[in-house]
Protein backbone atom coordinates (compact mmCIF):
# COMPACT_ATOMS: atom_id res chain seq x y z
CA UNK A 1 0.00 0.00 0.00
CA UNK A 2 1.10 3.52 -0.31
CA UNK A 3 0.86 5.38 2.86
CA UNK A 4 -0.17 8.49 3.83
CA UNK A 5 2.65 9.89 6.05
CA UNK A 6 6.10 8.47 7.10
CA UNK A 7 6.69 9.21 10.72
CA UNK A 8 10.69 9.09 11.21
CA UNK A 9 12.67 8.89 14.77
CA UNK A 10 15.86 10.87 15.32
CA UNK A 11 18.13 9.75 17.25
CA UNK A 12 19.94 6.59 15.41
CA UNK A 13 17.59 6.67 12.70
CA UNK A 14 18.44 10.29 11.08
CA UNK A 15 21.21 11.48 12.90
CA UNK A 16 24.49 9.38 14.60
CA UNK A 17 24.15 10.94 17.76
CA UNK A 18 23.45 7.54 20.58
CA UNK A 19 26.90 6.88 20.83
CA UNK A 20 27.54 10.93 21.64
CA UNK A 21 24.92 11.42 24.42
CA UNK A 22 25.19 7.80 25.53
CA UNK A 23 28.89 8.88 26.07
CA UNK A 24 28.52 11.58 28.24
CA UNK A 25 25.56 10.17 30.19
CA UNK A 26 28.12 6.62 30.53
CA UNK A 27 31.09 9.86 32.11
CA UNK A 28 28.40 11.26 34.67
CA UNK A 29 27.13 8.41 35.39
CA UNK A 30 30.21 7.14 36.61
CA UNK A 31 31.34 10.75 38.31
CA UNK A 32 28.23 9.70 40.55
CA UNK A 33 29.66 5.53 41.25
CA UNK A 34 27.74 3.92 38.40
CA UNK A 35 30.49 2.83 36.47
CA UNK A 36 29.07 1.13 32.84
CA UNK A 37 30.67 -0.39 29.77
CA UNK A 38 30.03 1.59 26.72
CA UNK A 39 27.81 -1.36 25.47
CA UNK A 40 26.00 -2.01 29.08
CA UNK A 41 25.36 2.17 28.65
CA UNK A 42 23.84 1.76 25.02
CA UNK A 43 21.89 -1.61 26.40
CA UNK A 44 20.13 0.37 29.10
CA UNK A 45 19.51 3.56 27.91
CA UNK A 46 19.34 3.77 23.52
CA UNK A 47 16.04 4.75 22.69
CA UNK A 48 15.22 5.59 26.43
CA UNK A 49 14.71 9.48 28.35
CA UNK A 50 17.18 9.63 31.03
CA UNK A 51 14.36 11.14 33.66
CA UNK A 52 12.16 8.17 33.04
CA UNK A 53 15.00 6.16 34.25
CA UNK A 54 15.16 7.83 37.49
CA UNK A 55 14.40 4.91 39.70
CA UNK A 56 17.39 3.11 38.20
CA UNK A 57 19.40 5.70 38.23
CA UNK A 58 18.84 6.54 41.86
CA UNK A 59 19.00 3.17 43.31
CA UNK A 60 22.53 2.55 41.76
CA UNK A 61 23.96 5.60 42.74
CA UNK A 62 22.75 5.89 45.64
CA UNK A 63 22.12 9.47 44.83
CA UNK A 64 18.58 11.82 43.70
CA UNK A 65 18.16 12.57 39.89
CA UNK A 66 17.81 16.28 40.55
CA UNK A 67 16.95 18.52 38.07
CA UNK A 68 20.03 20.24 38.34
CA UNK A 69 22.22 16.56 37.43
CA UNK A 70 19.58 16.76 34.23
CA UNK A 71 20.49 20.23 33.28
CA UNK A 72 23.91 19.82 33.70
CA UNK A 73 23.49 16.44 31.61
CA UNK A 74 21.77 18.27 28.98
CA UNK A 75 24.43 20.92 28.93
CA UNK A 76 27.34 18.42 28.75
CA UNK A 77 25.56 16.52 26.09
CA UNK A 78 24.37 19.05 23.78
CA UNK A 79 28.53 20.54 23.43
CA UNK A 80 29.52 16.98 22.60
CA UNK A 81 26.55 16.64 19.78
CA UNK A 82 27.40 20.25 18.30
CA UNK A 83 30.94 18.99 18.21
CA UNK A 84 30.74 15.78 16.54
CA UNK A 85 27.42 14.97 15.69
CA UNK A 86 27.01 13.11 11.95
CA UNK A 87 24.31 12.26 9.63
CA UNK A 88 23.14 8.20 9.64
CA UNK A 89 24.89 7.24 6.11
CA UNK A 90 21.71 7.08 3.71
CA UNK A 91 19.68 9.67 5.79
CA UNK A 92 19.25 12.33 3.25
CA UNK A 93 17.91 10.14 0.34
CA UNK A 94 15.44 8.32 2.94
CA UNK A 95 13.72 11.59 3.85
CA UNK A 96 13.66 12.82 0.17
CA UNK A 97 12.04 9.46 -1.24
CA UNK A 98 9.37 9.79 1.95
CA UNK A 99 8.54 13.15 0.85
CA UNK A 100 8.00 12.47 -2.47
CA UNK A 101 6.16 9.47 -1.89
CA UNK A 102 3.61 11.00 0.43
CA UNK A 103 3.48 14.11 -0.73
CA UNK A 104 5.39 16.07 1.98
CA UNK A 105 3.47 14.22 4.93
CA UNK A 106 6.31 13.14 6.76
CA UNK A 107 7.16 14.35 10.35
CA UNK A 108 9.80 13.74 12.86
CA UNK A 109 8.92 12.35 16.42
CA UNK A 110 11.57 11.80 18.91
CA UNK A 111 11.45 10.23 22.81
CA UNK A 112 14.35 13.54 23.16
CA UNK A 113 13.59 16.93 24.10
CA UNK A 114 12.44 19.54 21.05
CA UNK A 115 15.88 21.68 21.77
CA UNK A 116 18.11 18.34 21.34
CA UNK A 117 16.08 17.59 17.98
CA UNK A 118 15.54 20.78 16.20
CA UNK A 119 19.45 21.40 17.22
CA UNK A 120 20.45 17.92 15.69
CA UNK A 121 18.41 17.71 12.59
CA UNK A 122 20.11 21.61 11.86
CA UNK A 123 23.34 20.50 11.81
CA UNK A 124 22.89 17.77 9.28
CA UNK A 125 20.79 19.84 7.04
CA UNK A 126 17.58 18.45 7.42
CA UNK A 127 15.79 20.82 9.45
CA UNK A 128 13.67 22.09 6.11
CA UNK A 129 11.95 18.80 5.54
CA UNK A 130 10.96 19.12 8.89
CA UNK A 131 9.89 22.66 10.25
CA UNK A 132 6.01 22.35 12.14
CA UNK A 133 6.40 18.78 11.81
CA UNK A 134 8.53 18.21 15.13
CA UNK A 135 7.00 16.01 18.17
CA UNK A 136 8.92 15.49 21.26
CA UNK A 137 8.15 12.91 23.78
CA UNK A 138 8.63 15.27 26.58
CA UNK A 139 5.99 17.26 25.51
CA UNK A 140 3.52 14.15 25.61
CA UNK A 141 1.90 12.97 28.64
CA UNK A 142 3.40 9.61 27.91
CA UNK A 143 6.90 9.08 26.61
CA UNK A 144 8.34 6.00 24.29
CA UNK A 145 7.30 3.08 23.94
CA UNK A 146 3.99 4.66 24.96
CA UNK A 147 2.26 6.04 21.63
CA UNK A 148 1.44 9.46 22.45
CA UNK A 149 4.50 11.16 20.13
CA UNK A 150 3.47 9.15 16.97
CA UNK A 151 -0.34 9.57 17.45
CA UNK A 152 0.31 13.27 17.91
CA UNK A 153 2.63 13.15 14.53
CA UNK A 154 -0.04 11.65 12.74
CA UNK A 155 -2.89 13.61 13.86
CA UNK A 156 -1.29 16.74 12.69
CA UNK A 157 -0.24 15.13 9.40
CA UNK A 158 -4.47 14.39 9.30
CA UNK A 159 -3.35 10.51 8.35
CA UNK A 160 -4.81 7.77 9.63
CA UNK A 161 -2.08 6.04 12.21
CA UNK A 162 -2.82 2.63 10.72
CA UNK A 163 -1.71 4.11 6.96
CA UNK A 164 1.50 5.66 8.52
CA UNK A 165 4.85 4.21 8.19
CA UNK A 166 7.38 4.70 11.15
CA UNK A 167 10.98 4.08 10.89
CA UNK A 168 12.80 3.55 13.70
CA UNK A 169 16.08 1.40 15.27
CA UNK A 170 15.21 0.55 19.19
CA UNK A 171 12.79 -1.93 20.54
CA UNK A 172 11.49 0.71 22.32
CA UNK A 173 10.86 3.25 19.63
CA UNK A 174 9.27 0.22 17.35
CA UNK A 175 7.08 -0.94 20.34
CA UNK A 176 5.63 2.71 20.48
CA UNK A 177 4.97 2.45 16.77
CA UNK A 178 3.16 -1.04 17.05
CA UNK A 179 1.14 0.36 19.75
CA UNK A 180 -0.10 3.82 17.59
CA UNK A 181 -1.19 1.34 14.83
CA UNK A 182 1.36 2.35 12.23
CA UNK A 183 3.62 -0.24 10.42
CA UNK A 184 7.01 0.07 11.59
CA UNK A 185 10.04 -0.71 9.48
CA UNK A 186 13.30 -1.01 11.44
CA UNK A 187 16.74 0.37 10.45
CA UNK A 188 18.75 -2.57 12.04
CA UNK A 189 22.60 -2.16 10.73
CA UNK A 190 23.68 -5.12 13.02
CA UNK A 191 22.84 -8.28 13.09
CA UNK A 192 23.06 -8.69 17.13
CA UNK A 193 19.99 -5.97 16.73
CA UNK A 194 17.59 -8.39 14.68
CA UNK A 195 15.97 -10.12 17.69
CA UNK A 196 14.82 -7.44 19.97
CA UNK A 197 13.34 -5.77 16.83
CA UNK A 198 11.17 -8.18 15.25
CA UNK A 199 9.61 -9.24 19.13
CA UNK A 200 9.25 -5.69 19.79
CA UNK A 201 7.01 -5.93 16.39
CA UNK A 202 8.81 -4.47 13.47
CA UNK A 203 7.75 -5.86 10.38
CA UNK A 204 9.97 -5.25 8.13
CA UNK A 205 14.15 -4.50 8.47
CA UNK A 206 16.57 -2.79 6.63
CA UNK A 207 20.56 -2.60 7.09
CA UNK A 208 21.38 0.85 5.34
CA UNK A 209 18.92 3.99 5.57
CA UNK A 210 19.19 4.68 1.79
CA UNK A 211 17.35 1.80 1.58
CA UNK A 212 14.14 3.07 2.63
CA UNK A 213 14.47 4.65 -1.29
CA UNK A 214 13.58 1.75 -2.68
CA UNK A 215 11.51 -0.05 -0.22
CA UNK A 216 9.02 2.80 -0.83
CA UNK A 217 9.14 2.93 -4.81
CA UNK A 218 7.41 -0.82 -4.37
CA UNK A 219 4.67 -0.49 -1.65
Amino acid sequence: MKFEAVLFDCDGVLVDSEPITNGVLREMLAEAGWVLSAEECMRHFVGKAVRDERAVIEARTGQALTEDWLALFRERRNRALDVGLDVIAGAHAAVVAAHAHTGQRIACASGADRFKVEMQLTKVGLMDYFEGCIFSGHEMARTKPAPDVYLAAAQHLKAAPAQCLVIEDSATGVQAGVAAGATVWAYCPLPAQVAGLREAGASHLFGHMADLRDLLAVV
